[in-house]
């Protein structure tokens, strides 16, 4: 009997917490405390927490992922978000610079080095020419090498954003500048601020669903798709493609599905009981978390099996029912976008072609890369297009920043193969579907394509007009946090207007 009581009393002091102690004080100081503790923390979201027919706080406390509305009429109703992780070389694939091959092998000009920083190069290092064959395709003429035959074909439903630049030159805070905002972690990403704004569309799905390939994570880790700030309710759920698509959402050996609902509820209420006494928002997340991995139990399984996929769907792909690779988790984005998730993030790990190796070069790594992906990407495209999902989902490609046109050296030494360092200047996105112009190229790099020369689009700006095409003025689609409100844009950006259909 002494041990249960001891236990309750500790129980009970575990709940005695500094919030619970100032919500409880007979003055009324502390529930004033609370309330700006909360607000400054965003607690209260969007808007003051919705309430039930008796006035108390809903289970959702405002916490939401149903659908909402956005704040004008959309045109994408969904992203699909393809981020080659290393950054892939403009100079090879879109921006075709016959000017570059001309400075092959020479030293590159002083006015391109002084004052400029880079990852690896020093001293002076040769000019490099494109390496890939460029052709004009399509009706509309763009620009397409060699190393991507089967984009070639779907030029006319793409715009190119083709004067790109960023602030960051390393990898890990040029990702975390791309997909949050900031270089700095703790912001949340890009898929969290579009379902914390919408919500989803499917209640027994993530609305935010991260699939990865190329054997490793983002230089950036999991930031990249992480909440924040926002209530973690937000953040991408990643799904592995090989094995079960999230561990542990089976149930274990000898426990029947009704067991497992009963054991949830009684979960679900004693944390409600906790939200009750002390208000945290996170305990909110965590019911929700909770009864959403229950219901995922029935859905990922489902959406996640590609074996149902008719053979020819399989070979537009490339796909492989039995393996994980990036064309398996591109027609897994079709099969989750057609069941309502809201964002999918694919990253692609493997882009990062300095020249130290071969599997790392411009001439043989990049074909790999390029050869692993183009064909489905390509078929990403036209089989959304033939569903009639492409109009309203919008599809976005692209790395981190760009690369040089000079070949990289190190410490003065060049590389035993051909490659290119970061470069923040200049590189290419492009966007299909969701509202942007079809067979559309947008900005112009120099000569070399060193230096964007017209139509430059910032990090921010490409996060503005992602915003804006789902219904979002990005100055408003803010989130209050230490005393300020938080935008994915940060305090810049603008909605680039003449790609918008």
């Amino acid at each position: 009997m002494n041990k249960l009581l001891q236990e309750l009393q500790q129980a009970a002091a575990e709940r005695e917490t500094r919030r619970h102690f100032l919500h409880t004080c007979s003055t009324g100081l502390g529930a004033m405390a609370l309330s700006a503790t909360l607000g400054s923390c965003g607690f209260f979201g969007k808007s003051d927490p919705p309430t039930n027919d008796v006035g108390a706080p809903t289970l959702s406390g405002g916490l939401t992922t149903s659908p909402q509305p956005s704040q004008y009429v959309p045109k994408a109703q969904r992203i699909i978000y393809i981020h080659m992780a290393g950054s892939p070389s403009q100079l090879e694939l879109f921006d075709y610079k016959p000017e570059l091959a001309k400075y092959n092998g020479k030293d590159c000009p002083q006015e391109l080095l002084e004052g400029k920083k880079f990852a690896f190069i020093r001293g002076v290092p040769k000019m490099l020419g494109p390496q890939g064959k460029f052709a004009q395709r399509g009706q509309s003429g763009a620009w397409v090498s060699d190393y991507l035959p089967h984009l070639q074909g779907v030029v006319d439903d793409v715009t190119f954003l083709k004067a790109m630049h960023t602030d960051q030159f390393n990898h890990a805070p040029a990702q975390l500048l791309m997909h949050t905002g900031s270089a700095r972690l703790g912001r949340p990403s890009m898929g969290s601020w579009v379902t914390y704004g919408l919500g989803t569309e499917n209640d027994n799905l993530p609305g935010y669903i991260v699939l990865a390939s190329g054997g490793k994570q983002p230089d950036a880790g999991k930031s990249v798709w992480g909440s924040g700030f926002l209530p973690t309710v937000y953040q991408g759920v990643q799904c592995r493609t090989d094995g079960d698509p999230v561990l542990y959402a089976s149930d274990p050996a000898g426990i029947s599905r009704d067991v497992r609902k009963q054991t949830i509820d009684a979960i679900s209420q004693i944390n409600q009981q906790q939200y009750e006494d002390v208000n945290d928002p996170e305990i909110l997340t965590r019911i929700a978390q909770y009864e959403l991995a229950f219901r995922m139990q029935m859905s990922v399984p489902d959406a996640m099996d590609i074996k149902s996929e008719p053979q020819y769907i399989l070979d537009s792909y490339g796909a492989d029912p039995n393996k994980g690779s990036f064309a398996r988790n591109c027609l897994l984005a079709r099969r989750l976008v057609e069941r309502g998730v809201r964002f999918v993030q694919l990253f692609d790990w493997g882009w990062d072609t300095h020249g130290t190796s071969a599997d790392g070069s411009i001439d043989v790594g990049l074909k790999t890369k390029c050869k692993e992906s183009d064909q489905a990407v390509a078929a990403l495209l036209n089989d959304l297009k033939q569903r009639g999902l492409l109009d309203d989902t919008l599809v976005v490609w692209g790395g981190e920043f760009g690369r040089t046109p000079m070949q990289e050296n190190r410490d003065g030494q060049v590389l035993p193969f051909m490659g290119r360092d970061h470069h923040l200047e200049a590189f290419t996105v492009w966007m299909a579907g969701g509202g942007v112009k079809k067979g559309f190229s947008y900005g112009e790099t120099d000569d070399i394509g060193y230096y964007g020369v017209k139509d430059k689009v910032h990090i921010h700006d490409l996060q503005a007009t992602i915003l804006h095409l789902l219904g979002f003025d990005h100055t408003k689609l803010t989130y209050q946090f230490q005393g300020r409100p938080f935008r994915l844009t940060d305090v810049a950006g603008k909605v680039v207007k003449p790609i918008l259909a």
